[in-house]
């Protein structure tokens, strides 16, 4: 069976095609438009009752939340493409840390970035200024923790390329690019080097085909 995901054009829906490209899973994608509110259609609420992207069906089986849906894959295709989880407990449980820090110390800022800097004209609010520098000081303090870890591994669970990477892939892809704050990444010589390492990976250049439209959600 095709696994199905709703709204590939956004950015937390890449998260888990990235994910399906790595694995070698097939897929198709079902266009959602949130500027018209596709995504609050009773239709769509039936499949994610928060109005929220991503969605996958994969047969009779629907699950959202990137983050679940990409630990999903990554474990039932475990020996089938990429192998995101680590070889042993050990290097799961890095994989499984480095992944919650992701989620939970370096998205909130870049997404406040995101939302205040390039969204704020399309959802109609002017942009807070002070969340912008506040979010911008918080992350930078995140990235040099980042920059420690990598001076020691080449990804962030080990030397080798994980979810805990592959996760961050969207909202970095806006920091050096339309949110023009590049320097952030640039600035520090390690987080630098696995910034190129994991954007020039084949299957990240194939999902950005998709495009990222002017809204996403979380």
């Amino acid at each position: 069976m095709v696994v199905k995901v709703y709204g590939p054009a956004y950015g937390s829906p890449k998260r888990v095609l990235v994910c399906l490209v790595e694995k070698d899973i097939e897929f198709e994608t079902v266009p959602v438009d949130l500027i018209k509110g596709e995504h609050k259609s009773p239709e769509f609420l039936e499949l994610q009752p928060f109005g929220e992207l991503p969605v996958i069906q994969d047969g009779d089986y629907t699950l959202y939340e990137s983050r679940a849906i990409i630990r999903y894959y990554a474990e039932k295709y475990k020996s089938q493409g990429t192998d995101l989880l680590g070889k042993t407990i050990e290097e799961r449980g890095l994989v499984e840390q480095w992944l919650e820090v992701e989620a939970h110390n370096y998205h909130p800022h870049v997404y406040n970035l995101t939302i205040h800097i390039l969204f704020a004209p399309v959802l109609g609010f002017p942009p807070d200024e002070k969340i912008i520098k506040e979010s911008e000081e918080k992350l930078a303090k995140v990235l040099d923790i980042y920059e420690e870890r990598l001076s020691k591994s080449k990804y962030l669970a080990g030397d080798f390329f994980s979810l805990a990477d592959l996760s961050h892939l969207p909202f970095t892809h806006y920091l050096v690019g339309s949110i023009k704050k590049e320097y952030m990444i640039r600035s520090r010589k390690h987080v630098s080097a696995w910034w190129d390492d994991i954007s020039n990976r084949p299957s990240w250049k194939k999902v950005l085909t998709f495009g990222f439209p002017a809204l996403k959600t979380l």
